[in-house]
């Protein structure tokens, strides 16, 4: 009788630390996510327009935490994303290959102490088909103990995404300003791929006041430092008199001619930037008699007063087609 009760008791405390130990990650661990500089998301493949998440895992208990990681992070988490219609995104197909065929997963363990924290980044379009501009709500599923037993996981904190329609030029037909009016111009608080993209559409329109709406003349001036020099040496009144002759020397093509460039078609490759400081790079294609020239702009942009600069730039030839 005595031996019965305790085989009993044994069964049902052995039950209880089971339901205890599959329960822990969730009590002791806490997973966050939040975008890794974070830049404008456009749909397509993952490495031309990558949507960078950073992960962290936390122990938020008094004791040791463990968990596997695995070398391929597709094995140790999931991402789950919806759009504003409830539908949920399609996983990749280079992720369901992965799942799908017998391979040898390798990992390793993890230890943290109380407060210690595991972090890691991973690109979103790697698990999930972005192929549509919306808004989407993502959340990160992390398994301790990997994919295989990914009924044991941690949901965590969920994120909203912008995703927007591929910048094309020849979708870019007018810009949001007045050609003919007496009205000052003046900037607004847009985004720095739409800074370049319309600095880039009034020069081909030569509207050269909406044309250096953007622009830092005076930085662009002082890329060169002969002028930087000369430039920090003079009075208000010189610098003022030798930031109008540059502006009327860039109007006739007559120095800094990359900027002034018109180019027959361009695109918008990647934009990334910080709450200061940002880079837009664009592909711009060059009409040259019977070919074309392709080039790669990286603008340099920069925040001040709430409005978004480009300050500086560089060129690349890319060769022509």
């Amino acid at each position: 009788m005595n031996v019965k009760h305790t085989l009993v008791t044994t069964i049902a405390l052995l039950a209880v630390f089971a339901h205890t130990a599959f329960a822990a990650p969730e009590k002791q661990a806490e997973v966050s996510i939040k975008f890794y500089d974070k830049t404008v998301y456009y749909p397509g493949d993952s490495e031309t327009n990558p949507v960078y998440v950073y992960i962290t895992v936390s122990n938020k208990s008094d004791s040791s935490y463990r968990f596997k990681i695995a070398d391929d992070k597709m094995f140790s988490m999931d991402f789950i994303a919806f759009n504003v219609k409830k539908a949920q995104l399609e996983s990749t197909q280079a992720l369901i290959r992965k799942r799908t065929t017998n391979q040898t997963v390798y990992y390793r363990e993890v230890t943290l102490e109380p407060g210690e924290e595991y972090s890691f980044r991973e690109n979103l379009k790697d698990y999930l088909e972005i192929k549509e501009p919306s808004i989407y709500y993502i959340e990160m599923r992390f398994y301790p103990e990997l994919y295989r037993n990914k009924d044991n996981n941690i949901t965590s904190n969920r994120l909203s995404l912008e995703v927007r329609p591929s910048p094309k030029a020849a979708a870019s037909t007018s810009l949001p300003v007045e050609t003919e009016s007496a009205v000052l111009l003046q900037p607004e608080d847009i985004s720095p791929d739409k800074v370049v993209e319309q600095t880039i559409i009034a020069r081909q329109k030569s509207l050269w006041d909406q044309f250096f709406l953007y622009m830092n003349l005076e930085e662009i001036l002082k890329r060169d430092p002969a002028r930087s020099r000369k430039y920090n040496t003079i009075s208000a009144d010189e610098r003022a008199d030798m930031l109008r002759a540059f502006k009327a020397d860039l109007m006739l093509n007559r120095m800094d001619k990359d900027i002034v460039a018109i180019p027959n078609k361009f695109e918008i490759e990647n934009t990334s930037y910080s709450q200061t400081e940002g880079t837009v790079k664009v592909l711009e294609w060059f009409k040259n008699d019977t070919y074309l020239e392709r080039k790669r702009y990286t603008y340099y942009v920069r925040m001040r007063n709430g409005i978004w600069e480009i300050y500086d730039y560089t060129v690349d030839n890319l060769g022509t087609e």
